[in-house]
């Protein structure tokens, strides 16, 4: 007996796990300061006003508020914090 697995098993055996990457918090929804509002590879979304971006491009807010996303007249997309109402 072969004491070796099959070639087709062996060869399948090395999915990754899934990144989580996507939209954390939606534009309306309130944020904290350190907030994670969105997690990406590469830059599909671009900062706008009030947030910070990782090296690793997620976006996160930097003040209390209201997540912002528009489109701008070149077509990308940016991510804004709008300050909260005192």
């Amino acid at each position: 007996m072969a004491h070796k697995k099959g070639v087709g098993s062996s060869k399948n055996g090395r999915e990754s796990h899934s990144k989580r990457l996507g939209i954390k918090i939606f534009g309306g929804q309130h944020v904290m300061p350190g907030n994670i509002i969105l997690r990406q590879r590469g830059t599909k979304h671009f900062p706008g006003e009030n947030v910070g971006i990782g090296k690793d491009h997620t976006i996160y807010s930097l003040i209390e508020g209201k997540v912002v996303f528009r489109k701008r007249a070149n077509e990308k997309s940016y991510v804004s914090v709008a300050p909260a109402q005192a």
